[in-house]
């Protein structure tokens, strides 16, 4: 009967967001979807094993801070939508040449977070096969960048960012069928009278502390608002970013909550382990995730390939045709490919968009030093430094999950 209530669920919903005309011609849902696809899109199949074998029963407090400190971030890039976008091209300065700067980093960040999607494509199909080898995930991983960027050289990728809205729907249908089938599954548990924490180690040593700075990436995603200029108000993205922020905030909280008594001693860092671990729920679970989880990071692995080839060709002031710009992206990501685990390349992905964040955080310092008579202009001052130091100290001692 569950089985069948999470298939519905997913069915459903995947069907209303993926072809609702209502939807479809919402501005304002293009412009919260696009960052809340990026927010639930990896990290919330990894969050849960990760946070289980590192913290424990601390999950939900943990993935609250990592929400906060994700909140706070997007608030400085919110404050750079409304105050620095406008000055952005008119003349030089310190604000314009961090700005430079954080656009570079986020090319390279982008570079990395291609592979991570793909890696963990690979290691969810393989998953789905029964078998974890890592030389067979990185051949696979290397064949899709191969496709990708030799389509994006070839004729662009604008065919295969089509999908895109469909990967998301499925992926959200998902999200909300297994949300459905751990609340049900908590209520027949305290039901029954063996609903308790489990017991598993729930001390935070700093290697512990260290790996939770590496896991940033399980929230990263709403910095795509800032690049929607095109079809979307400033007022519309600041909006719409701060309510895709609220919402999977909520999401990843809830999920947290209803998954702590799935938390085992037999869990281990593997990325597919959500699988796994959801099988006591529902038996068509690990299946609706599986498929969601390959459509999802294909997806986003393309979103991320054409935004890495249009950052470059930006930054070379489009005199670097955007078909070399894919060249460079497949070379680059298959060396990290071959050089990284999944773990790994999501400790190097958290770094890589802290530093970004560290920019953006530093560019909303110096605008708002410079306006004088900014309200509230000591509080966003200190709010910005306290943000770049976190963001500073994530890209510095950020580690991998073992």
């Amino acid at each position: 009967m569950l089985n069948t209530l999470i298939l519905a669920t997913a069915l459903l919903l995947t069907l209303y967001l993926a072809f609702s005309r209502r939807l479809a011609g919402s501005s304002a849902w293009k412009a919260t979807v696009t960052p809340l696809a990026s927010i639930m899109g990896s990290g919330f199949l990894v969050s849960a094993p990760l946070l289980a074998i590192t913290v424990g029963n601390l999950a939900l407090f943990c993935m609250a801070a990592l929400l906060l400190l994700a909140f706070g971030v997007g608030a400085a890039i919110r404050f750079n939508i409304r105050y620095f976008e406008p000055i952005e091209n008119s003349g030089h300065g310190p604000a314009q040449d961090i700005a430079f700067l954080s656009r570079i980093v986020l090319a390279g960040a982008y570079f990395i977070s291609v592979t991570y999607y793909l890696q963990l494509l690979a290691a969810f199909l393989l998953k789905a096969f029964g078998t974890e080898d890592a030389f067979y995930a990185h051949l696979i991983t290397t064949a899709l960048l191969l496709v990708i960027g030799g389509i994006g050289m070839w004729r662009g990728l604008g065919e295969l960012e089509k999908v895109e809205r469909y990967a998301v729907s499925l992926n959200l249908g998902m999200i909300a069928a297994l949300l459905l089938g751990l609340l049900v599954y908590n209520i027949q548990l305290a039901a029954s009278g063996h609903w308790q924490l489990p017991d598993i180690s729930s001390a935070i040593e700093l290697h512990d502390f260290r790996v939770l700075l590496g896991l940033l990436i399980v929230v990263q995603g709403f910095e795509t608002s800032r690049y929607l200029q095109e079809g979307h108000s400033s007022d519309e993205r600041i909006r719409t970013m701060r309510l895709a922020q609220l919402l999977s905030s909520g999401i990843y909280l809830l999920f947290i909550v209803l998954a702590t008594v799935l938390f085992h001693g037999k869990l281990t860092a593997d990325v597919t382990a959500i699988t796994t671990m959801v099988l006591p729920v529902a038996s068509v679970l690990p299946i609706l995730i599986a498929v969601a989880a390959i459509g999802s990071q294909f997806s986003a692995a393309v979103a991320d390939t054409s935004g890495a080839g249009g950052l470059i060709e930006d930054i070379a002031h489009k005199k670097l045709p955007v078909r070399y710009a894919y060249l460079a992206i497949i070379l680059i990501t298959v060396v990290l490919t071959w050089q990284t685990d999944v773990n790994e390349i999501i400790a190097y992905a958290s770094r890589a968009f802290a530093l970004f964040y560290m920019l953006q955080c530093t560019v909303a310092f110096v605008v708002a030093w410079q306006r004088r008579a900014l309200p509230n202009r000591r509080r966003y001052l200190g709010l910005f430094a306290l943000l770049t130091l976190l963001c500073a100290l994530i890209f510095a001692f950020g580690i991998p999950s073992e």
